[in-house]
């Protein structure tokens, strides 16, 4: 136990750098202990190959406990328990069902209509633009009102809650989960009563052989999560035009050569994917994680910053490079709870990129990009650039 590193979430220079931090708490064990304000002690796994069994571990589970609910009215609780909060046969049955609509072979079918909603926010970009307000923030939310098949008229609000959402706190975040249940509920009508090309209307079709499909509720919630999820690819986007800009060499290389997007894609997940811990798990029993014993009951994360950078799994990790062979990068986590909107979020980041760099060739930052002292998430507060 007195070997274990500890980390202090709340600590300046972790926020202001938790690649730094979590790096020299990694080459002293595999699992630093995390402390932080108003919360219990918990243990995160910093080693790649530790995080990642640690993820796919059946005796470590999600439940309610490890997240913090949002105060909102009562009738919308039921509908914010998502695939994340599940476990075993649950989730098991409930992934099974949903899967076949974001295989890869799906979120490509659907790049066309990504791409049409790319240039037409590109198109009405300001002259001095923040790109993150402005592009980064609304495209994921338009993508999701396309997929679910939410109507032209009502998008301009969803667009309101998107950025609410991606806000991730105060009275407007509280304020839109409520309008985007009742839309979603109102999708969800019409994808059974009147199917679409959409992907309420695919997963209303859903039927096993066994009679299974998906409830109402689940639907909804499907939205839901899709809305959260959206915040992927918004801070995934911004960060990586921000990495890009700050390392002139791999953006050339990517100018010069489109054919690299796919992999620079996993590259900026690898490097600067947003997520920097997991959600909690629960221990079941006591467990060891790299031979360091973690106590039942006692929460436990990955810290994919840390493991996305480690050099036992990654040649020259704190290395940026855009031709780097595809990686076994956690940004999407791994396990059971693999991100199923993953392939979704590349073909949509790797379209968004590419009409960038394509449509402005002397794009460049206008002044610092700043990130959100925040020690879950990697995130920019703004991204002002010059077209």
């Amino acid at each position: 136990m007195s070997d274990v590193p500890e980390i202090d979430l709340s600590d300046p220079a972790v926020l202001a750098d938790p690649f730094t931090a979590y790096t020299d708490a990694r080459e002293q064990s595999p699992v630093a202990r995390l402390v932080a304000p108003g919360f219990g002690p918990f243990w995160a796994a910093l080693r790649h190959e530790e995080a990642r069994a640690m993820l796919s571990d059946p005796r470590l589970t999600t439940s309610e406990h490890s997240y913090q609910r949002p105060d909102v009215p009562e009738h919308c609780l039921p509908y914010l328990r998502t695939m994340s909060e599940m476990n075993g046969a649950e989730h098991a049955r409930l992934r099974r069902l949903v899967a076949p609509a974001f295989t890869p072979r799906k979120a490509a079918e659907f790049g066309p209509r990504i791409e049409a909603i790319v240039e037409r926010l590109l198109d009405e970009l300001p002259a001095e633009p923040d790109l993150l307000a402005h592009f980064a923030g609304p495209l994921p939310i338009e993508v999701i009102c396309e997929l679910v098949g939410i109507p032209v008229a009502d998008r301009p609000r969803w667009r309101e809650y998107g950025a609410a959402i991606v806000a991730g706190h105060g009275e407007s975040f509280k304020d839109a989960i409520p309008r985007i249940l009742e839309g979603a509920t109102a999708a969800v009508a019409r994808g059974r009563a009147e199917p679409g090309e959409d992907l309420i209307s695919d997963l209303a079709r859903v039927m096993e052989e066994d009679g299974d499909r998906l409830s109402e509720t689940e639907l909804i919630t499907m939205v839901w999560t899709l809305v959260m999820a959206g915040q992927t690819p918004t801070n995934l986007i911004a960060n990586a035009v921000a990495a890009l800009l700050s390392h002139p060499g791999q953006l050339a290389a990517l100018r010069a050569d489109p054919a690299l997007m796919p992999r620079a894609v996993e590259e900026l997940m690898r490097w600067c994917g947003p997520q920097l811990l997991t959600i909690p798990r629960f221990a079941a029993e006591d467990i060891e994680i790299g031979g360091v014993r973690v106590p039942k009951g006692v929460p436990v994360t990955a810290s994919i910053a840390s493991a996305n950078r480690d050099p036992r799994a990654f040649d020259e990790p704190d290395r940026f490079d855009v031709r780097r062979e595809p990686s076994a990068h956690l940004g999407f986590a791994h396990g059971p709870h693999f991100c199923v909107g993953a392939s979704l979020a590349r073909v949509q980041t790797g379209i968004a990129l590419g009409a960038l760099l394509r449509r402005f060739p002397g794009l460049a930052l206008a002044g610092e990009a700043r990130h959100m002292p925040d020690p879950g998430t990697w995130r920019l507060t703004s991204l002002p650039v010059t077209l």
